[in-house]
């Protein structure tokens, strides 16, 4: 199921990076925060749909453990940090309208924490940053791994037990599909007229 959902939004997951672009060495602040405001938005929208669902369904929710994973409030914390105003407003996104389709958005979130180790130790390393503490981008610490290992065995087990393995996948490549399009404008072709850069992988596998 994992192996299927890496290869089957690998498309789509390119398109995020590179729309975000956050590893950039030249990175500015100005570009960072815009990028923050984006994202905050997004989880915003994302995490809406997923408290619906919760309510819906409760025991699977807990499963997966997911007041635990929200990450809103991060993203709005980092824009305060560096100046900015968190909007709250966001997308329209597609209705969770199921564990799967829940489990495939959460895959597109939780995934992102893996490259966000490596985004959080770039921008730690930059001095234009060095008055901030960006938390969003990796909200475990040194939890990460375990949660992500936590995720992993959710999924396995729903698909498991009869849950629709197309419908996960689905709704994976939908969230990053949205996320691309909703961060487009933060992009370094839009906000610097210069065209994408190659994109690098050098976060951990999924």
């Amino acid at each position: 199921m994992l192996r299927r959902l890496r290869t089957g939004t690998a498309e789509q997951h390119e398109d995020v990076e590179r729309t975000l672009d956050l590893l950039d060495p030249d990175l500015q602040r100005g570009r960072l925060t815009t990028v923050l405001a984006r994202m905050h938005g997004f989880w915003v929208a994302a995490e809406e749909g997923l408290d619906r669902w919760a309510g819906r369904f409760p025991d699977d929710a807990a499963a997966a453990d997911w007041p635990r994973r929200r990450r809103a409030g991060l993203f709005a914390a980092d824009l305060v940090a560096l100046g900015g105003t968190p909007a709250g407003a966001g997308p329209q996104l597609p209705d969770v309208g199921s564990t799967d389709t829940a489990l495939g958005r959460l895959y597109v979130l939780e995934g992102s924490t893996l490259g966000g180790v490596v985004i959080d130790r770039h921008l730690a390393s930059l001095p234009r940053l060095a008055d901030v503490r960006i938390r969003a981008f990796s909200p475990y610490g040194g939890d990460t791994g375990a949660m992500w290992a936590a995720f992993r065995r959710v999924t396995r087990a729903r698909v498991d037990a009869g849950g629709d393995e197309g419908a996960v996948v689905d709704s994976a490549r939908a969230t990053f599909r949205a996320l691309a399009d909703w961060c487009r404008p933060a992009s370094p072709s839009a906000t610097t007229g210069e065209g994408p850069r190659p994109v690098s992988r050098p976060a951990p596998g999924r």
